[in-house]
C-alpha cells in the first residue's frame, strides 16, 4: 500500500469535500500544547461546550504524563456529568454478508474465498431475536454486507420484524442499522420502518488511505460514503452515528477528522451525530495490518478521553473488539454503550457454536466473549447502572430535540431513572440470584440519592408497578 502518511492534493479544488487532509495535519503540526493550554481546554469542556479543532490539536499533542491524566480526568468528570453512572448495552445481529465490496481489512469482502456467505431467512431472524430477547436484549443494531439484496426494502422489512418478535416479557424496543449509504429516497423507506440510529462510518477519513485499502465495489467511492449521512439528513434520519476504524491510518488526524465531520453536520442540519464509534482494527480472514498504525492501549484510551471532551453530548460506543479488561478500564473516560454476549456468525445467537471463532464466518474477531449477565453483574460492582432504555427514540428526543434536552444537562435526570426502570425489569426477568441482589441494592442507593424530591417518589411509585408486572414505564 503506497499513500502520503500527511500531504493529498485534490485532482479538482472545486470538488473538494469538508474533510480536507492538508488542512487537518497543518493544524496538528502547527498547534503548541501546554499544561496551561490544556487545562483551558479541558475547563472549557467541562463547562459543556464543544472544542474546534486547534483546542482538539492540543490535546492530541500532549505528550507528558501529568497532562494525559489531565485529559482523562476532565473526561471523566465530563461523563459522570452529563450521563450520570449508566452505561446503555444492545447487541449486534448480523443479518447477511454477502458483499460486493473489497475491502482488505474486512472479512466480507468479496475477494475472500474462504467466506462463509449467508442471509438470514425470517425464521432465521426470529429465532436470533427471541434468544436475545431471552438474554435481556432490549436494543439491536442490525448489520448488513453491501450487496444488491439488501435493498432498501429488504432491510425496512427485516426492522419490522425484528420489532414483532415478542418472546414472554422480552421485546425489542430500538433497532438501530449499520448498512451501505443509500440514496434519498432509500433512507426514507429505511425511517418509515421506525428505526433509531443510522450507522455509516468512514473507516478513515484521508482519502489516500481510503484508496489503499478499498480496492473495488461502491464502498471504493470516498467521496460518496463520505457525504452519506448528509443524504440521510435530507431523507429526516436524524439520529445518525459515524465512525473510524482506527489502525487503518494515523490515529492523531482521525480524531481530528471526527470531530470535522461533527461539525460538518451540526454546520448543516444543526445537529451532530448521535453516537460515534472507535473499533481498533483487528484480525480477519486474510488480513494483516500495517504495524506503524496500530493502535496502542494508551494511546487508545487518550484518544477516547479526548473524543469524549471534544463532543460532550455525543453518545460513545466501545465494541466487544476490545478485551474485557481494557473495556473496563476505558468506559470510565467516556463511554455511554457497549455491547454484551456479542456473537457475530450468522444465526450464532440461537445456536451452540464452537469455543473457537471461526473468522470465515465472522467480520473480525471477538476479544469480549462475556455474557451479557456477566457484563451486567461487572457493571453493578462498580456501581454503574446497566441501561437498557430506548425512552428519548420513542418520545421523539431526536435530532436538534435531543439537543435541546442533553445540551443544558437535562438529558442525565431522564437517563438515570429511566435506565434504573429498565434495570429493574431485567432483575426481575433475566438475573441470577447474585447478579438481583447487587441490582437492588444499586436501585436503591441511586433512589436514595435522588435529590429531586417529586423524581424521588415517582421513581419509586413506578419502581413498585414494575415488581407488580407491570413493563416499560418512560419518563
Amino acid at each position: 500500500m503506497k499513500f502520503s502518511p500527511q500531504e493529498y492534493s485534490y485532482p479538482d479544488l472545486s470538488m473538494q469535500p469538508f474533510i480536507d487532509a492538508n488542512e487537518i495535519w497543518n493544524i496538528l503540526k502547527n498547534t503548541a500544547s501546554s499544561k496551561a493550554a490544556i487545562e483551558e481546554v479541558i475547563a472549557k469542556s467541562l463547562s459543556k461546550q464543544r472544542l474546534n479543532l486547534v483546542e482538539v490539536a492540543i490535546l492530541i499533542n500532549a505528550t507528558d504524563a501529568s497532562s494525559i491524566q489531565a485529559i482523562k480526568e476532565g473526561a471523566k468528570t465530563l461523563k459522570k456529568n452529563i450521563y450520570g453512572n449508566r452505561i446503555v448495552l444492545f447487541a449486534p445481529l448480523y443479518i447477511g454478508n454477502k458483499c460486493q465490496n473489497n475491502c482488505s481489512y474486512c472479512g466480507f469482502r468479496t475477494s475472500n474465498k474462504e467466506a462463509v456467505r449467508k442471509t438470514l431467512d425470517d425464521q432465521e431472524i426470529i429465532n436470533e431475536i427471541e434468544a436475545l430477547e431471552e438474554n435481556g436484549q432490549k436494543r439491536l443494531v442490525l448489520v448488513f454486507g453491501e450487496h444488491k439484496e439488501y435493498t432498501p426494502e429488504f432491510i425496512a422489512n427485516t426492522v419490522k420484524l425484528g420489532y414483532s418478535v415478542k418472546k414472554g416479557n422480552g421485546e425489542i424496543r430500538r433497532v438501530n442499522i449499520n448498512a451501505a449509504p443509500m440514496d434519498i429516497e432509500g433512507f426514507k423507506i429505511v425511517k418509515e420502518a421506525g428505526i433509531g440510529t443510522f450507522q455509516i462510518f468512514q473507516e478513515t477519513y484521508h482519502p489516500a488511505a481510503y484508496a489503499a485499502y478499498h480496492l473495488g465495489g461502491k464502498k471504493a467511492d470516498f467521496e460518496n460514503r463520505l457525504t452519506s449521512l448528509d443524504r440521510a439528513q435530507e431523507a429526516g434520519i436524524d439520529d445518525i452515528g459515524i465512525g473510524v476504524l482506527f489502525g487503518l491510518y494515523d490515529w492523531r488526524y482521525e480524531v481530528m477528522a471526527l470531530v470535522r465531520h461533527t461539525n460538518h453536520l451540526e454546520a448543516c442540519y444543526n445537529v451532530g451525530p448521535h453516537t460515534i464509534s472507535f473499533p481498533r482494527i483487528k484480525e480477519a480472514s486474510g488480513f494483516k495490518a500495517i504495524p506503524k498504525y496500530l493502535v496502542s492501549d494508551e494511546n487508545f484510551t487518550k484518544l477516547i478521553a479526548i473524543l469524549r471532551l471534544a463532543v460532550p453530548y455525543t453518545g460513545m460506543i466501545l465494541t466487544a473488539r476490545e478485551p474485557a479488561e481494557l473495556r473496563d478500564e476505558i468506559i470510565q473516560y467516556g463511554v455511554s454503550q457497549i455491547d454484551g454476549g456479542t456473537k457475530i456468525e450468522l444465526g450464532g445467537y440461537s445456536k451452540t457454536l464452537n469455543s473457537e471463532q471461526n473468522l470465515n464466518k465472522g467480520q473480525f474477531k471477538v476479544n469480549d466473549e462475556r455474557s451479557l449477565n456477566e457484563i451486567v453483574n461487572e457493571l453493578l460492582d462498580k456501581e454503574m447502572i446497566p441501561s437498557f432504555c430506548t425512552a428519548c427514540y420513542r418520545l421523539g428526543r431526536t435530532g436538534e430535540h435531543f439537543m435541546e434536552f442533553s445540551v443544558p444537562g437535562f438529558i442525565k435526570k431522564c437517563c438515570t431513572p429511566n435506565a434504573t426502570l429498565t434495570l429493574a425489569e431485567y432483575l426481575i426477568d433475566y438475573a441470577d440470584e447474585t447478579t438481583a441482589e447487587k441490582g437492588w441494592k444499586l436501585i436503591q442507593k441511586t433512589v436514595d440519592e435522588t435529590e429531586n424530591k417529586k423524581l424521588k417518589k415517582s421513581l419509586k411509585e413506578r419502581i413498585e408497578r414494575v415488581k407488580a408486572g407491570e413493563r416499560d414505564l418512560i419518563y
